[in-house]
C-alpha cells in the first residue's frame, strides 16, 4: 500500500472511533464499509468466528460485542432502526484476524489494531510493575516502623532479623535459606525483591499487624514478639491457602530493583520526548 493510502485508511479508522462511557469503541456496521464488506450477511459471518476466538481465550462476548440499535436515515426524510454491534478496540483486532486476508483493508486493519492493543498490553504490563514496586517500598518503609517500635521494647537489629526470618518461615513454610534457594535468589539480596506482588503485600500486612499488636498489648522482649510476629504470618498464610494460593509454590518474578531502573528509564525517556515535541512546536 502506498504511504498516502495507509493515512488515508488510519485517518478513516480514528474518525469512526467513538466512546462509550469511558471505553473506545466502533460500530459493526461502520467497520463494515471500512473493511470493505458491501453485503452486512458476508461482514457477520466475520463476526461471528471473532466471537468464537473471544470466547475461546476466555474474553467476555457481552463486553467485547454489546448489541445494540441503530438508526439509519431513508428516503424522503424517514428513518429506519437496524442491528449494530458496538465493537471495542480488542473486538476489532479479532473481526481483521477473521477477516479476508486479500483486502487492503483487512490487512491494514490488522496491523492498525495490533499496535494499538498490543500498546494496551504495554500498559497494563507497566501498571502491574509499578504496583509491585510500590508494594516492595511500602513494605520495606512498614518493616522500618516496625524495627523502630521493637527497639524500644529491647529487640535490636539482630533480634529484629531473627523475628522476621521465623515471620518468613512461618509463612513460606521454609526458612529464609531454603526460600532463596527455591527462587534462585542471590544470597546478598532480600527474598522480597523477588517475590511477587501477593506475597509481598502478604508479608506487609503481616509486618502490620504485628506493630500494632505490639503496641496494642504493651508486648516487650524478643521471645513474646517473636511468637506475635509467627502468628501473624501463619493467619496471613491461612488466608492465602484458604483461597487457594501456596506462597512457596508461587513463581519467583522479576528483580525489583531492575524493574524499578526500568520504570525510572521510561520516565526520562518521556520527560526527554516531551521537551523535545515542546522545543520543535516552539521553532
Amino acid at each position: 500500500m502506498k504511504s498516502e493510502e495507509i493515512q488515508d485508511l488510519f485517518l478513516k479508522f480514528e474518525d469512526a472511533a467513538a466512546e462509550l462511557e469511558g471505553v473506545e469503541c466502533w460500530s459493526a456496521r461502520d467497520l463494515q464499509v471500512l473493511l470493505g464488506y458491501s453485503k452486512w450477511e458476508n461482514f457477520e459471518k466475520v463476526i461471528i468466528k471473532a466471537k468464537d476466538a473471544c470466547k475461546n481465550v476466555g474474553e467476555q462476548i457481552a463486553y467485547h460485542f454489546p448489541d445494540v440499535r441503530k438508526t439509519i436515515a431513508m428516503p424522503k426524510g424517514a428513518e429506519k432502526e437496524i442491528d449494530d454491534i458496538l465493537l471495542t478496540r480488542y473486538a476489532c483486532y479479532l473481526i481483521a484476524q477473521n477477516g479476508d486476508s486479500r483486502k487492503e483493508e483487512i490487512s491494514f486493519a490488522q496491523n492498525y489494531f495490533a499496535v494499538q492493543t498490543r500498546r494496551a498490553e504495554l500498559v497494563e504490563q507497566r501498571l502491574l510493575e509499578f504496583e509491585r514496586v510500590k508494594a516492595r517500598e511500602k513494605l520495606s518503609q512498614t518493616e522500618k516502623q516496625l524495627s523502630g517500635v521493637l527497639y524500644e521494647r529491647g529487640v535490636d537489629s539482630q533480634g529484629f532479623a531473627i523475628i522476621r526470618s521465623k515471620g518468613d518461615q512461618a509463612l513460606f513454610h521454609l526458612n529464609t535459606q531454603m526460600l532463596k534457594k527455591k527462587m534462585g535468589v542471590p544470597g546478598n539480596r532480600p527474598v522480597a525483591d523477588f517475590l511477587p506482588t501477593i506475597s509481598i503485600k502478604a508479608k506487609d500486612l503481616a509486618a502490620e499487624m504485628t506493630g500494632l499488636n505490639v503496641q496494642n498489648k504493651d508486648l516487650k522482649g524478643q521471645s513474646k514478639i517473636e511468637k506475635e510476629h509467627i502468628d501473624n504470618n501463619l493467619a496471613v498464610r491461612n488466608m492465602l491457602t484458604n483461597r487457594g494460593i501456596i506462597p512457596e509454590d508461587l513463581p519467583p518474578a522479576e528483580d525489583v530493583k531492575k524493574l524499578q531502573r526500568k520504570l525510572d528509564s521510561d520516565e526520562k525517556k518521556v520527560l526527554k520526548d516531551t521537551k523535545k515535541s515542546k522545543q520543535n512546536r516552539n521553532e
